[in-house]
C-alpha cells in the first residue's frame, strides 16, 4: 500500500480562474485529529506569503462521509474523528490569477502551478516519516494540453520522492508544443506560453534554443555533466512582467514578449541572463545550500547571512558564463554592466547596511521596499555581485590569471553539495575554500571586509587591474537635482531620490512638481530644460503635497556624471576571466 499522499489539481474550468484542489491521505492516523497547513514561503523567494487567502469552498470527507473541517491559526485546517479512518480527503478551490513565477495562474489557455501555493501538508495526525515517502501528483486538464513537470510518470499522473521534491515540482500545462534538445547527453525541455495568446515567433524560439545550448555547455564545462539528465525550462511571455524562480531540475522564468521579437536587444540580453542565472541555481542553491537550509522550515522565516553568495555570485558568474559561452558578445556584457553600475551609483545604502545584514534581513527588506529604501538598504543581488567581482579580480591577479571565484564555487559544490559527507556551507567554509585556492591565501580579510563592513567596494580599482576604465556614459550637461520621476497625464511626481540629491530634504517622494521659477513643467524633459542653466542658483520649485500647493527653494548642482561605462581593451587577466572552460 502506498503510504504517501495523493495531491490532485483540476484545471478544466480555466475561465473561472479557480483551481480545483484535493488532498487524499490514507490511514493509519496517529491521533483523532488531522491538521494540514499551507507552506508560507517558497524556497528561493525570501518573503512570507499567505496562499490560504486564495482558498474557498473548503470541504472534507472521512471514509466517504462528509465532515466539517475547521480553520485553525492563519495557515491551517483541522479534521476530527480520524483515528480509525482508512481515508481522509480534503478539497477546496484556489483563486489562480496572480501572474508571477511564485504563484498559481489559470485561465482558458494554460495553468501554472506552484505546489507550495496549492497543496496543504499534514502537520499533525500522521507519522512525519510519511512526508518523505513517494507522493502521487495528479492533474486534470483539457485533452489538448501537454504538461511540463520534472517528475517521473505519465501525462496526468506523476511521482515525487518526498516532501521537498513534491513542493519543488512546478507544473505548466498548455496546448503549445513541448520543445526539446540534448546537450552532452542531458535532455532539455522548453515549454512556452504567451499571456495574451500572441503567436510566438519561430525565429526568436530558435535563437533562444541556440543560446541555451551555449550557456548549458559552459555550465557543464565548469561543474561537470550533472547526474540529472533532464531539465525543464518554463518561459512565460507577458506585456511587461519579469522574474524567475529556480526549482529542482527546472525553472520558471517570465519576460516581456519583446525579448523574442527582433530589434529588442536589451530584452534579449536580459532573457539570456535570466536563463543562465536560474540554471546556475541548480548548483548554487539546489545542490549547494546554506547549512541551515538543508531541511526547509516552510512555516516561518529561516534567515541566512549568505544570500550575497547564493544570489550575488550567481549574478556575477551567470553573466560571465553568458559571455564565455558566446551567447553574449563582449559588447552585451559591457552594456549590461553599465546598467548595473547606474543602479549601484544611484544608491547609497552601502554606508548603512552590510551584505551580511542585507542577506539576513531579506525577509523584511528586499520584497518590502519603499521609496526611501535605497538610502539605507542594499540589494544582496547587485552589491553581492560587485563584491564577488572584486574578489575575482584580486584572486586572478594573485594567481596570474589561473584561478577565479568560479573555481571557488566549483570546489564548494563538489565538497558540500547534497549527498556528500558534510552538505551545506557557512561563511567559514567559503572563506576556507577561498584562502586554499592558489592565490587566495591572504584574501580572507578582504572577503570579511566586503561582506561584513558598511562600505563601497573598490570597483574602479578592480577594473584598473584588468586594464579597463570606468567613464561616464555620456557627458550630461545642465544642472541636476537627483530625483527619479513618474509622469502621467501631465502630472510629474517624485518617485525616489538619487544619491546626494540636493532636493532630498525639501521635496518628498510622492510630491508633484508643478513649476520651476514660474515655468510650468509636465514631463521629465520639460523639468530638465527648466533647470538646465540653474547650477548653483537658488530656484523656486512649486510643488503639491497631499493636495496643498507650496513653494520650496532648491539649489541645483552640477550633474555628477557617474562613471559607469567600461572603456579599454583589457589585459590578460580580463582575457582569463572571459575565457571559456570548454576544451
Amino acid at each position: 500500500m502506498n503510504s504517501g499522499i495523493v495531491f490532485h489539481a483540476d484545471a478544466n474550468n480555466g475561465s473561472s480562474r479557480r483551481l480545483g484542489v484535493s488532498i487524499e491521505i490514507a490511514g493509519p492516523f496517529t491521533s483523532n485529529i488531522l491538521e494540514l497547513r499551507f507552506p508560507r514561503w517558497v524556497p528561493g523567494s525570501y518573503f512570507i506569503r499567505e496562499p490560504i487567502q486564495h482558498m474557498s469552498d473548503l470541504s472534507a470527507t472521512v471514509d466517504g462521509e462528509e465532515v466539517k473541517p475547521k480553520r485553525i491559526d492563519i495557515d491551517g485546517v483541522r479534521i476530527s474523528g480520524v483515528s480509525k479512518a482508512s481515508n481522509v480527503t480534503l478539497t477546496y478551490r484556489l483563486l489562480a490569477s496572480e501572474m508571477t513565477c511564485r504563484a498559481n495562474h489559470l485561465d482558458s489557455s494554460h495553468v501554472h502551478i506552484m505546489p507550495p501555493y496549492t497543496w496543504m501538508l499534514p502537520s499533525k495526525g500522521i507519522d512525519k516519516k510519511r512526508l518523505d515517502m513517494t507522493h502521487i501528483i495528479k492533474l486534470s486538464k483539457p485533452k489538448s494540453w501537454t504538461t511540463a513537470i520534472q517528475l517521473p510518470g505519465k501525462e496526468g499522473e506523476w511521482y515525487a520522492n518526498g516532501r521537498d521534491e513534491m513542493l519543488d515540482a512546478i507544473i505548466e500545462s498548455n496546448p503549445n508544443p513541448m520543445l526539446s534538445f540534448e546537450v552532452e547527453g542531458c535532455k532539455q525541455y522548453l515549454k512556452l506560453w504567451d499571456s495574451g495568446g500572441l503567436e510566438i515567433p519561430e525565429e526568436g524560439i530558435n535563437r533562444l534554443i541556440e543560446a541555451m545550448k551555449l550557456v548549458i555547455e559552459e555550465h557543464f564545462a565548469l561543474f561537470g555533466v550533472p547526474d540529472w539528465k533532464e531539465y525543464w525550462t518554463v518561459l512565460h511571455l507577458t506585456e511587461s512582467g519579469r522574474g524567475g524562480l529556480e526549482h529542482l531540475r527546472s525553472q520558471t522564468s517570465m519576460m516581456p514578449r519583446k525579448c523574442l521579437q527582433e530589434g529588442n536587444e536589451d530584452q534579449w540580453r536580459d532573457l539570456v541572463s535570466l536563463f543562465s542565472h536560474e540554471f546556475l541555481h541548480q548548483w548554487n542553491v539546489k545542490q549547494l545550500r546554506p547549512n541551515n537550509f538543508l531541511d526547509y522550515e516552510l512555516q516561518k522565516e529561516v534567515h541566512s547571512d549568505l544570500l550575497w553568495w547564493f544570489e550575488g555570485l550567481t549574478s556575477w558568474l551567470g553573466d560571465i558564463i553568458c559571455l564565455r559561452s558566446g551567447a553574449w558578445s563582449e559588447e552585451d556584457w559591457r552594456k549590461d554592466w553599465t546598467r548595473k553600475m547606474k543602479r549601484h551609483t544611484d544608491r547609497h545604502g552601502m554606508l548603512h547596511e552590510s551584505l551580511q545584514e542585507s542577506s539576513h534581513d531579506a525577509w523584511i527588506h528586499l520584497y518590502r521596499q519603499n521609496s526611501y529604501s535605497r538610502e539605507v538598504q542594499i540589494s544582496y543581488y547587485l552589491e553581492g555581485e560587485m563584491a564577488i567581482f572584486c574578489l575575482d579580480v584580486e584572486l586572478r591577479k594573485r594567481s596570474n590569471g589561473s584561478y577565479g571565484m568560479d573555481d571557488v564555487m566549483a570546489k564548494l559544490y563538489h565538497d558540500f553539495r547534497l549527498g556528500t559527507k558534510n552538505p551545506g556551507i557557512t561563511h567559514k567554509d567559503i572563506r576556507k575554500a577561498l584562502v586554499n585556492t592558489p592565490g587566495g591565501r591572504r584574501l580572507g580579510n578582504l572577503l570579511d571586509s566586503l561582506v561584513g563592513e558598511k562600505k563601497v567596494p573598490e570597483i574602479h580599482s578592480a577594473f584598473e587591474k584588468l586594464g579597463l576604465e570606468l567613464k561616464s556614459e555620456k557627458k550630461e550637461k545642465g544642472a541636476w537635482i537627483g530625483i527619479n520621476l513618474t509622469s502621467l497625464a501631465g502630472i510629474l511626481k517624485v518617485r525616489t531620490h538619487k544619491a546626494n540629491s540636493p532636493a532630498r530634504e525639501l521635496i518628498h517622494t510622492g510630491d508633484e512638481i508643478i513649476a520651476v521659477n514660474g515655468i510650468r513643467v509636465k514631463t521629465q524633459s520639460e523639468l530638465s530644460a527648466a533647470i538646465y542653466g540653474l547650477k548653483d542658483k537658488k530656484s523656486k520649485f512649486t510643488i503639491a503635497r497631499e493636495g496643498v500647493v507650496s513653494n520650496v527653494e532648491i539649489t541645483p548642482i552640477e550633474n555628477p556624471n557617474h562613471l559607469v561605462k567600461l572603456e579599454g581593451r583589457g589585459n590578460k587577466l580580463w582575457d582569463d576571466i572571459k575565457s571559456s572552460k570548454r576544451s
